[in-house]
């Protein structure tokens, strides 16, 4: 079924509640673990169902902000979410508490196991109105940055469209389509320092309710954070610091000589070559059918993957006024096919959201072929990993998009990657020290986000911009209010992607292999064993970080 066939219903809370008792007391009454997986089967369906009706009306809220129905629908889903949730919990307690958990682990896995261990850490009945509040709070800001309107030249923009000015070749350009985004980030900074901070103290309160000093235990337990902790991270992030920053600055330096610059501003980051980055040579229909093409070339399962997502539409990318911004894949369950929102600018953005946002929608693809809905819960780190390596498994095929720019792209895509390493890490620092001092003013919360600027990039110069110099950069990143303790897994995941960079370039048909491997294995496995199963190094572990540095300089020489 095509994606805009696909019929709506609004969620009935009072008849979802019912559905889940009455589910629980059979589960109860069950009398064998046969019984009470059958039960559980059940509770797929229900589940599959209640999502696939909310995700529907999420996408279309997504595509045009603006649409009077589904904008009710979204305000809706913000308040029922919690309840569903809770209701989800009662329920998987049961499972958790089972006297046959034994066969019931066998069927699902102690993967699935420690995940409810974990849900039943991070929710409780009594959270509902501030997580009520939560969600409204981020969709004030989702809808607060897709409603910005910028003038350029007589033309209204949004952020998105807005995006190929800020990496023109002309640095007169842009220097004035960062003046315009300051500007208009200086109108609503007053606005986004309220909302930023209620979610804050929303947060801290939900954390403070479950018996937590503060919200980065509550975080990481909603993070599925099931095989590693907060120190861990620290210590990938004390690596990074070591190892990946001065590795990165060496790279900022040369992208600097490459665009003939005494002094790098902040007007020249993501800029790396004089005459400009290479931009995609097609028109949109072009770019997708060249999509179409690559996948069929590069495996019969990927083949399969994208023809069933041009067939069923299942792609929103262009870029629209009224659209949220960013980029996302996401499910549809009872369809068992994924959905990418996306929207192109023109720049090799466009071309990533067919390789990044495909990786996860061919891994989600694979996933929804196993009966067993547990497997499919993938944390976000491995996610990211499904993503990030298919950008480089997909290098081959980048004539196609570039043209003669191709080897460009190539170099670009690596060097960014590594440079990106440093700001998601400086993202998640900055994001334990908010929440480790949930009462910080919003000056101190800058000055923090400055602080973390001059460790991570060093290189950096807001030249006297008023607004980004006073530390106000993170305010653009949506993760940061959307999704805490998110960025931390793109970074652990890109290390992993550089893995499979180097193990490609020795043998391409085995590390392809390997990444399949890894797509079909899902969440059976926890990140750690996942890794260690399909040949990959753990990022954790002391000297992971220093080799892949040492390897990837080998390799930009």
């Amino acid at each position: 079924m095509k994606f805009k066939d696909m019929p709506y219903e609004r969620v009935n809370v009072k008849e979802v509640e019912k559905e889940f008792k009455q589910l629980m007391e059979e589960f109860r009454a069950a009398k064998s673990g046969e019984e009470q997986f059958a039960v559980h089967q059940k509770y797929y369906k229900l589940r599959s169902n209640l999502y696939t009706s909310v995700t529907i009306a999420h996408i279309r809220h997504d595509i045009d902000t603006m649409d009077e129905f589904y904008s009710k629908e979204q305000d809706y889903i913000d308040e029922i979410m919690p309840t569903l949730g809770n209701l989800e919990v009662a329920y998987v307690k049961e499972v958790y508490e089972s006297p046959y958990r034994a066969y019931l682990e066998e069927k699902i896995g102690p993967v699935a196991f420690k995940n409810i261990e974990l849900s039943l850490k991070s929710m409780d009945e009594k959270l509902i109105p501030l997580m009520q509040e939560e969600n409204a709070l981020t969709t004030e800001y989702n809808k607060l940055i897709a409603n910005i309107k910028i003038d350029w030249e007589g033309e209204t923009l949004n952020l998105s469209l807005l995006t190929p000015y800020l990496h023109s070749e002309d640095r007169d350009v842009r220097k004035k389509a960062w003046n315009k985004v300051s500007e208009v980030f200086t109108g609503i900074k007053d606005k986004l320092d309220e909302i930023y901070d209620k979610l804050v103290k929303n947060r801290t309160a939900q954390a403070k309710e479950m018996g937590y000093e503060n919200y980065v235990e509550l975080g990481y337990y909603r993070m599925n954070r099931n095989c590693y902790d907060k120190d861990a991270v620290e210590n990938f992030r004390n690596q990074v610091k070591t190892y990946f920053v001065p590795f990165a600055e060496k790279l900022h330096d040369r992208r600097r000589q490459r665009l003939g610059l005494e002094k790098l501003s902040y007007i020249d980051e993501g800029v790396y070559f004089k005459n400009g980055n290479p931009v995609p040579v097609g028109t949109p229909d072009e770019i997708m059918a060249s999509g179409q093409k690559m996948y069929a070339e590069l495996s019969p399962e990927t083949k399969e993957f994208f023809d069933r997502m041009m067939e069923d539409e299942l792609f929103d990318v262009l870029g629209r006024k009224t659209k949220k911004a960013g980029g996302y894949m996401t499910q549809l369950s009872d369809y068992k096919v994924p959905f990418i929102f996306a929207n192109f600018n023109k720049t090799d953005h466009d071309v990533n959201v067919i390789t990044h946002e495909c990786g996860h929608a061919f891994q989600g693809y694979l996933a929804m072929q196993d009966p067993i809905l547990e497997h499919q819960e993938i944390t976000m780190e491995t996610a990211e990993v499904h993503s990030m390596s298919m950008e480089f498994f997909t290098e081959p095929w980048m004539e196609m998009f570039f043209g003669d720019r191709a080897e460009d792209y190539r170099a670009m895509h690596l060097e960014d990657a590594a440079a990106f390493i440093p700001y998601g890490c400086m993202v998640d620092e900055f994001q334990h020290i908010v929440y480790e001092n949930p009462d910080m003013t919003p000056a101190e919360r800058n000055a923090a986000w400055s602080r973390l600027e001059k460790e991570y990039k060093p290189h950096l110069d807001y030249n006297g911009d008023p607004l980004f110099s006073e530390g106000r950069y993170w305010q653009r990143q949506q993760h940061i209010y959307n999704s805490p303790f998110y960025y931390i897994d793109y970074c652990i995941a890109q290390t992993c992607a550089f893995q499979y960079k180097v193990k490609m370039d020795e043998d391409y048909k085995a590390a392809w292999e390997s990444y399949l491997k890894l797509c079909k294995l899902s969440a059976s496995d926890f990140f750690t064993g996942l890794i260690r199963q399909v040949g990959l190094d753990n990022p954790f572990e002391d000297g992971c970080l220093k080799g892949m540095v040492e390897k990837l300089e080998k390799k930009i020489q």
